[in-house]
């Protein structure tokens, strides 16, 4: 007798082939049967009209602290997601100094140095999703050199390699940079290179916030190739984008460097989270001595620890109220006690590049949320799976929903080393979303952004229900991966 039955429903399988009416069963956390399934089950589920697809892989998130501050991990789960990639942009919870505040942007006190501490402690929390890991240099770099804006020595250089390796030995899937940041931004291609190498005999990958997403995307894009080619490895290129309207429409440029990249026989690809606005620390945007005006009249406080009324309004309304400039708002936001915690959202995006990433076929989708509860977070934290699957394939036609979930699944597992997941397929993990085709859609907005996305039926991780119809059973079923581990 298995564990659970789901029958009667349109499956989506996650590999881009099409749908097909069928039941799968669910035996001690694995899928036992696809197709005309006979026999009973402890439970069965009847999902006529509804779309049984593998869970939903968030790819690029910053949940490092989150999974041991939320583990229930609502605002993930109740989009459909079964797993997260955590350590983006450069900036990850690993290595840490235990009873010190980990170097990514949760500053949780670390109670582990690497990622085999890291694991239990989280495991122990027991997380609702399923995690997998990468090693930011950011985080790598500042435990070795501080803040300092200098290249490394021979010895700093070394022992951040040790860092790299070790992570790699341990499970995580890759390396991590966020190039637009501090200190990341002091480091030259040369150094990075160094550290990527470190992650060719694993086949890891270097996930990358490139250096620039706007005037010199261009540029930024071949650095993020040429480390690629050199260190031997595979290239993600994070939340892709061309941030300020004199740049809207390089994003098919990019694309076409990424494209002849792939036929030259780069391993390339992509992800895109699906809206207009970015969002991060305030305080890595801004020259405190002489603030980016166009920038600032594009800002939204999401987080502000400071002034908590401000959270939710735009920094020109603000500034008209105090009767400042927006670029004097800038520096009294980041100046008081708490401003350099100040999580700001960017409207700077356009459209149309997001239908051209999301008609591509090597763009994966990441929500690239900031776990921020306090204030009034993007709505990409809530809502990210559930847009793609109700504006753009139900709504828009921009693609299909069988090339949407591959990209929510297959796509993402293979390429960060999700091994038997991301896949309905006999013998593979049960990570499971059942949802309404029909009704699925997000209902996060930038005012009220902490709302949770219709038509989401049923959530399974690892064989166990994680959600069922807005209800979260807390079960805590997920784990930390290791990358190309069953």
């Amino acid at each position: 007798m298995a564990d659970i039955i789901i029958r009667n429903a349109t499956i989506i399988d996650g590999t881009g082939a099409e749908r097909f009416a069928g039941d799968v069963a669910v035996d001690d956390g694995h899928i036992t049967e696809v197709g005309d399934v006979s026999g009973s089950a402890t439970e069965e589920v009847d999902a006529t009209g509804l779309v049984l697809a593998p869970g939903f892989v968030d790819v690029h998130t910053h949940d490092d602290g989150a999974l041991l501050l939320h583990p229930d991990m609502e605002f993930k789960v109740s989009q459909g997601c079964t797993s997260v990639v955590v350590g983006n942009c450069g900036f990850s919870a690993i290595p840490a100094v235990p009873g010190e505040p980990t170097l990514d942007l949760s500053g949780v006190r670390a109670e582990w140095r690497d990622l085999d501490g890291y694991r239990q402690n989280v495991e122990k929390s027991k997380p609702a999703v399923n995690a997998m890991m990468l090693v930011g240099h950011n985080t790598i770099r500042s435990l070795e050199m501080g803040g300092d804006r200098r290249p490394p020595s021979d010895a700093e250089l070394e022992q951040m390699r040790h860092h790299v390796q070790l992570a790699m030995e341990q499970g995580a899937c890759g390396f991590s940079s966020g190039l637009i940041y501090r200190p990341g931004r002091w480091s030259d291609t040369e150094e990075v290179l160094e550290l990527a190498k470190v992650v060719a005999p694993y086949d890891g990958i270097y996930a990358t916030h490139m250096r620039n997403e706007n005037d010199h995307l261009l540029e930024a894009v071949d650095e993020a190739l040429e480390i690629g080619e050199r260190a031997g490895i595979a290239v993600q290129i994070s939340h892709h984008k061309a941030a300020g309207k004199r740049n809207w429409g390089k994003v098919k440029d990019s694309l076409a460097k990424v494209d002849a990249a792939v036929a030259d026989g780069a391993r390339v690809t992509l992800d895109v989270y699906p809206y207009t606005a970015g969002s991060g620390p305030m305080i890595q945007y801004f020259d405190l001595d002489n603030p980016n005006p166009e920038l600032a009249q594009a800002i939204q406080l999401a987080s502000c620890p400071a002034y908590r009324q401000y959270e939710g309004r735009m920094l020109v309304d603000v500034a008209a109220e105090l009767e400042i400039s927006v670029t004097e708002a800038v520096r009294h936001i980041l100046t008081a006690p708490e401003g350099k915690s100040t999580i700001c959202i960017q409207h700077i995006m356009d459209e149309g590049d997001i239908v051209s990433n999301l008609r591509h076929d090597r763009v994966m989708i990441g929500s690239d949320g900031i776990p921020d509860l306090t204030g009034r977070p993007h709505p990409r934290l809530f809502g990210t799976f559930p847009r793609v699957l109700g504006r753009y394939v139900r709504e828009q036609g921009v693609l299909g929903l069988e090339s949407a979930v591959r990209r929510m699944t297959s796509l993402s597992c293979d390429v960060h080393g999700l091994h038997d997941r991301g896949r309905i397929a006999e013998g593979n993990w049960a990570d499971l979303v059942l949802f309404d085709p029909n009704l699925v859609a997000d209902i996060a907005t930038y005012e009220d952004p902490k709302r949770e996305s219709a038509g989401i039926r049923n959530v399974w991780v690892n064989g166990q229900l994680a959600f069922q119809e807005s209800f979260h059973t807390q079960i805590g079923a997920g784990k930390v991966l290791s990358y190309r581990k069953h």
